[in-house]
C-alpha cells in the first residue's frame, strides 16, 4: 500500500494557537517532555484557540489576527490550576482577553466552525495525554502538591497548517 502524500497547504486545515513568551514556552515544553508519551510528543506545548478552520479563510483570518494584535497590549493570562483530561493532565489557562479574541473570531467564522471549535472552550496546555487513566490520576495528584497559580505571558497568536503530526507554521501575529 502506498503512502498518501500530505495535502497541499491550501487544502490543509488551519489551527490557531496562542504563542507564549519564551520562559513560559520553555516551562510548558519541559512539562510535556517529562510527562507526555515520547512517541506522541511531536508538538511544542500549545494553547489551541481553533483546531480546524477551512483553508479558504486564511487571508481573512490573518487580517483579523493582525487587527487583534498589532499595536495592542498582550492580554493578561494565568496558569489557574491543573485539570484532568481523563487520560492526561493539562494546565488551565485563564485569560479574559484571549477569550474575547476567540469569541470575536467565533462570530466572524460561525458557519465554518467544526463542532469541536463551536462548542465550549476550555483554554489549557496539555502536558500529558493518551496514557492510562490511573497514570493521569497519579500525575495530577503529584503536580497538584506543588502547583501555584501564576501569570503566563501571551506573546502573540499563531496560524498553522495541520499535517497529521507536526504543525507547519503559516504566520505569527505578535502583541505590542
Amino acid at each position: 500500500m502506498r503512502a498518501v502524500p500530505p495535502a497541499p497547504a491550501n487544502l490543509a486545515p488551519i489551527i490557531v494557537s496562542a504563542l507564549f513568551g519564551r520562559r513560559d514556552q520553555a516551562t510548558f515544553d519541559a512539562l510535556r517532555r517529562a510527562h507526555f508519551p515520547p512517541e506522541r510528543n511531536v508538538l511544542s506545548a500549545h494553547l489551541t484557540l481553533f483546531h480546524h478552520l477551512p483553508p479558504s479563510v486564511e487571508d481573512e483570518l490573518k487580517h483579523r489576527l493582525n487587527t487583534a494584535t498589532r499595536g495592542v497590549r498582550a492580554p493578561t493570562a494565568r496558569a489557574a490550576g491543573l485539570m484532568s483530561l481523563g487520560r492526561g493532565v493539562a494546565v488551565k489557562i485563564d485569560s479574559p482577553g484571549l477569550t474575547a479574541i476567540r469569541r470575536d473570531l467565533c462570530e466572524a467564522f460561525a458557519g465554518m466552525l467544526t463542532p469541536q471549535d463551536a462548542g465550549g472552550w476550555r483554554p489549557h496546555v496539555t502536558i500529558q495525554n493518551k496514557v492510562a487513566p490511573s497514570m493521569a490520576k497519579l500525575l495530577l495528584a503529584a503536580l497538584s502538591k506543588e502547583f501555584r497559580p501564576h501569570a503566563v505571558e501571551i506573546a502573540g497568536l499563531g496560524l498553522w497548517w495541520y499535517r497529521d503530526g507536526p504543525w507547519e507554521p503559516v504566520s505569527r501575529h505578535m502583541f505590542a
